[in-house]
């Protein structure tokens, strides 16, 4: 049981105790847009970060979106005391012109991260034991719709209005980890004419989880894997106008993604994305399921989602 948990609370993230406390950066500046109240959604903070380029007068920078706020870019707020070093990694790949400029929208989450994030429409065509057993782990049914809602409807059109941005889809990617990245890929799926480019790391294919050192079985692996199939094949954004990029590791939760990742690269391929163009796809030996490794190869994504125009 105290395994169980463990492996709950890793997929959580949400850290309500700092839900008050504004990150510092070691880069550039952020913007606190403080406790957001939403028509589709429960209140968050959000947070935008400006590199050190950024100015009310100069070149309109992109905009990324990331999920999971708190754990961005202070240890004094992140979730386990890890960061992604965001900030940090971000303003020296825009000073060494290795990815166009770039501001970030860092949402926080929220207790309902876990039905905030899980996307809907694949949600409900999982077979009904296993749809429950979700939706008891989860504590009940997803409210992703509004999450992204907020996102699209309600938070974009405060960016666009409040900083020098481009509006763009080319220049509005979203990214996240874990189940962070479930949501991201749903986004650019469900607002292709919103999102150019999506990052997901670490994706938690499964949707649930076992005891450490169990994985889950045949049955199970071949019932989500066929749901995320049939979901993702209709919907999957134009490989033209879109770019997307997926990794995993080898350790803790990360060592059972890579059989459900090699189902989904198989319908990215036959919509006709093409690797190292406008997809991207990575096994990282020894990276576990945690801040430290994301942000080890943070480079990887930010790079290939926000290449210099």
């Amino acid at each position: 049981m105290v395994r169980v948990l463990l492996g709950f609370a890793l997929l959580s993230f949400s850290v309500q105790a700092s839900a008050d406390t504004v990150p510092k950066v070691g880069a550039g500046t952020i913007v606190d847009l403080g406790i957001l109240q939403s028509r589709y959604a429960d209140p968050r903070r959000v947070v935008v970060w400006l590199p050190s380029s950024y100015s009310s007068r100069g070149p309109k920078p992109a905009v990324l979106y990331m999920h999971d706020g708190q754990n961005l870019f202070d240890k004094a707020t992140a979730g386990y005391g890890m960061e992604w070093e965001v900030d940090e990694h971000l303003d020296r790949l825009i000073r060494e012109k290795k990815v166009r400029p770039t501001i970030v929208v860092g949402i926080w989450n929220t207790s309902k991260r876990l039905l905030e994030y899980v996307p809907s429409r694949a949600f409900a065509s999982l077979p009904t034991a296993y749809r429950d057993q979700v939706r008891a782990l989860y504590g009940g049914d997803p409210l992703s719709d509004g999450y992204l809602k907020f996102i699209v409807d309600e938070l974009k059109p405060m960016i666009d209005h409040r900083f020098r941005v481009k509006t763009d889809r080319e220049n509005t990617v979203i990214m996240g980890s874990s189940m962070g990245a479930l949501i991201s890929l749903y986004a650019i799926d469900e607002y292709s004419k919103v999102f150019g480019a999506a990052g997901m790391m670490s994706t938690h294919w499964p949707l649930s989880f076992k005891p450490e050192g169990k994985t889950l079985s045949d049955e199970e692996f071949e019932a989500v894997s066929s749901t995320f199939e049939r979901y993702l094949a209709p919907a999957l954004p134009d490989p033209k106008t879109h770019r997307l990029y997926f990794d995993h590791g080898s350790e803790t939760l990360d060592a059972i993604y890579a059989r459900y990742q090699a189902r989904v690269d198989k319908v990215v391929a036959a919509r006709g994305y093409l690797s190292g163009v406008n997809w991207m796809t990575r096994n990282f030996p020894g990276q576990k399921h945690n801040e430290i490794s994301w942000a080890s190869r943070l480079d990887v994504p930010l790079e290939f989602l926000l290449p210099p125009r």
